[in-house]
């Protein structure tokens, strides 16, 4: 997290649209990362103040693991902190070792799921009135405070969450999938693009994460890495228009592999590759 500030300042300052910080409770070894370290809520709400256009999304919390009545009231703090500057990717979570250290069912983490994702919806109204096996009763007697800035808290779904398709087309404001060919990935937004037309007169975004080790030689041909590729910024502009092309409508650029100084990184994709697609 050194200087981990300053670059979403600079960030920001350049003209990126979204910073995504992410929800991991634990450092599972086997797991590989520790995301962020910091709590994400405790973080964006410091983020809020140190920044003023930006968007600051959370990629994802698991609903399982949390009371969803936190979460709601959490998520709409920072919404308001940042007037309806806050997305909130949810997902089920896929860290086996969390669900015994929490005493949590791992095996029965989609229908906690759904619970917890209904329960978040309802809290966002006026006195709600819900009932859930897993996280208890809503009676309308009481309200929570604060309501998100604007109408509601954007909730994208991270994977399919244990959940089908259908079930994310219809109840997602969004979808936040992981890197494939484009051949895939193309299927994936075109069938995910049809249930949505099922049941909305709307379409809604798609959003994946690439990361990317951004080399210094513009011309550098593109080898794969874990989730993403190492490149120069030639093919990376190419195939971000690959992307655009197939119905993605978002990338979340993770630098974590980047073996440049990140500042350096940050400036070049700016110059070169935003002004592309502004």
């Amino acid at each position: 997290m050194l200087n981990h500030l300053e670059r979403v300042e600079l960030a920001e300052q350049l003209g990126f649209k979204a910073v995504w910080v992410r929800d991991v409770p634990m450092n599972v070894p086997t797991f590989g990362d520790a995301g962020q370290t910091y709590d994400p809520f405790t973080y964006l709400g410091y983020l809020a103040g140190r920044t003023n256009k930006i968007v600051l999304g959370i990629s994802s919390i698991a609903l399982p693991l949390r009371h969803p009545l936190h979460i709601a009231k959490s998520a709409a703090t920072i919404d308001n902190l940042t007037k309806g500057r806050f997305i909130m990717g949810v997902a089920s979570g896929d860290r086996y070792e969390e669900y015994p250290a929490m005493n949590f069912d791992y095996q029965g983490r989609g229908e906690a799921f759904r619970e917890a994702f209904d329960y978040i919806q309802k809290m966002q109204l006026d006195f709600p009135e819900f009932e859930s096996k897993k996280f208890g009763k809503l009676n309308g007697q009481m309200d929570a405070l604060p309501k998100p800035y604007g109408s509601k808290i954007p909730m994208l779904i991270t994977g399919h969450s244990q959940q089908s398709k259908e079930w994310i087309a219809k109840n997602g404001d969004g979808w936040m999938y992981y890197p494939r060919n484009l051949y895939m990935q193309k299927l994936n937004i075109e069938e995910w693009r049809g249930l949505i037309s099922s049941t909305h007169d709307f379409s809604k975004p798609f959003l994946q994460p690439l990361y990317v080790d951004l080399q210094t030689n513009d011309d550098f041909k593109p080898v794969g890495i874990h989730l993403g590729i190492r490149t120069g910024i030639n093919y990376l502009i190419e195939y971000l228009f690959e992307l655009q092309s197939i119905g993605v409508n978002h990338i979340a650029l993770n630098l974590r592999f980047n073996t440049n100084v990140i500042e350096k990184t940050l400036e070049q994709l700016a110059k070169k590759v935003l002004s592309k697609f502004n």
